[in-house]
C-alpha cells in the first residue's frame, strides 16, 4: 500500500503518517520525490484499515498495491480449488456440475418429482428454496424449516445433493443439517454475520454475486467465508442489475475467466436469474459452460406454468434434457465433460 502526500505536504505530516502506520502493526518507508512524498506501508496482511490513514493532514491518496482480499486470490494458492461433496461429485476440476431444480419448495410431491426428473435428464445436485427472500414481503416465502425435510426425502429418494438458501445465522444450522451445499443468495451476499455462520457452519457454501456488486466484492464477501477456516467456497454469476429492461439481469460472461484469473475458487453460472426468461435461459447456458464455467444452476418445474415463485423463468423438463444434451457437446469441445448423476445407494 501507497500513502501518496499532497504536494507540499510537512515533514510532520508525514512522521504522523508514520506513526500511524506503526501503530498499527506494520512498517512504514517515506519515499521521498521531486515533486511530493510516498509512504510505503509494508507488511500488509489485509486487515488494514485505510480510512485511519486517507483522513491524515497532507494524505492526498491511498492506493492499493495488493488486492484487498487475500485467502481467496491466486497469489494466495496457485492451483484451482476442487469443491468435494458426497458420492465423488467435485466442483472445480474437470467435470461440469449440473444444479437443477425448483425455485421454491412447493410439497413433497412437487419436489420428489423435479428431482427425479432434473435427474433423469442429468443433474447431480437439487436445488429448491425452503427460505426465499423475496423483493415483496407479499410473495411467497417459501415452506420454511418443513421444506428441509422434503428436500432430503427427495435426496433419499434419487440420490441427488441438496443445494438450498440459508437467510440468516439462524437458518445456516437448519440448512447445514440437511444440505450438502450452503447457499448464500444474492441479497444477503454482503451480510457479514451470515457469512461468518456459513464459514463456520462445517458445509461447502455457494456464495452468490450480489444485484449490483463488483467482482472484487464478490471475491471480498468469499474472503470472510474462508477467513473463518471455510476452503470449500464455489461462488455464482447470477447476473447484475443494469438499465436494460429487455431482461431481468445483465449476465455477466466476462465474470467467469476474470474470476478464474483472479480467484483459486470454482465459479458457477446461473442463467435462470441471469436473464430471468425461460427463452434466454438454454442460449445463455450455453454460453456459460462454453466460458468456463465450472458449473450451471438452472430453474426447472415440473409445471412452470402453476409454479409459486419464478415460473416465469423455469424450463419445463424437456427443455431441460435438451439442454443437458446440448452442454455435454459443449463441454468436451472444451476439454471438459458433464458430471453424471450416481445410483441411488451408490
Amino acid at each position: 500500500m501507497l500513502i501518496v502526500m499532497r504536494h507540499g505536504a510537512t515533514d510532520q505530516e508525514v512522521q504522523r503518517v508514520v506513526r500511524v502506520i506503526e501503530e498499527m502493526g506494520y512498517q512504514a518507508r517515506p519515499m521521498p520525490g521531486s515533486q511530493r512524498t510516498a509512504v510505503g506501508l509494508v507488511g500488509n496482511d489485509g486487515r488494514v484499515d485505510a480510512s485511519r490513514l486517507e483522513g491524515l493532514p497532507g494524505v492526498q491518496d491511498v492506493i492499493h498495491v495488493s488486492k484487498p482480499y487475500k485467502q481467496v486470490s491466486r497469489e494466495w494458492k496457485g492451483e484451482p480449488t476442487v469443491v468435494a461433496l458426497p458420492g465423488g461429485v467435485a466442483i472445480g476440476g474437470v467435470e461440469v456440475a449440473v444444479i437443477a431444480g425448483p425455485c421454491s419448495v412447493e410439497s413433497e410431491k412437487q419436489i420428489v418429482e423435479a428431482a427425479r426428473l432434473v435427474k433423469d435428464a442429468g443433474a447431480v445436485i437439487l436445488r429448491g428454496g425452503a427460505f426465499k427472500p423475496r423483493s415483496s414481503p407479499y410473495s411467497f416465502q417459501g415452506l420454511g424449516r418443513p421444506a428441509l425435510r422434503l428436500l432430503a426425502k427427495a435426496r433419499e429418494e434419487t440420490g441427488l445433493l441438496i443445494c438450498t438458501e440459508a437467510m440468516d445465522a439462524e437458518t445456516v444450522q437448519w440448512v447445514a443439517e440437511m444440505a450438502d451445499i450452503v447457499q448464500i443468495g444474492a441479497r444477503n451476499m454482503q451480510n457479514y454475520s451470515l457469512l461468518k455462520a456459513a464459514g463456520r457452519c462445517g458445509k461447502p457454501v455457494l456464495l452468490k454475486r450480489g444485484i449490483a456488486a463488483t467482482i472484487t466484492e464478490l471475491l471480498l464477501s468469499a474472503e470472510y467465508v474462508l477467513a473463518e477456516g471455510n476452503h470449500q467456497v464455489i461462488l455464482c454469476e447470477r447476473g447484475v442489475r443494469s438499465f436494460d429492461t429487455e431482461t431481468r439481469n445483465l449476465f455477466d460472461l466476462t465474470a467467469i475467466p476474470v474470476v478464474h484469473k483472479l480467484s483459486h475458487l470454482p465459479i458457477i453460472a446461473d442463467p435462470s436469474h441471469g436473464t430471468g426468461l425461460r427463452e434466454k435461459v438454454i442460449p445463455m447456458a450455453r454460453a456459460a459452460v462454453a466460458a468456463g464455467a465450472d458449473g450451471i444452476m438452472v430453474e426447472v418445474h415440473p409445471n412452470p406454468e402453476a409454479a409459486l415463485s419464478d415460473g416465469a423463468q423455469s424450463l419445463f423438463p424437456d427443455q431441460f434434457a435438451q439442454l443437458m444434451r446440448e452442454v455435454r457437446v459443449i463441454a468436451e469441445v472444451i476439454g471438459r465433460r458433464v458430471a453424471e448423476p450416481a445410483s441411488v445407494g451408490a
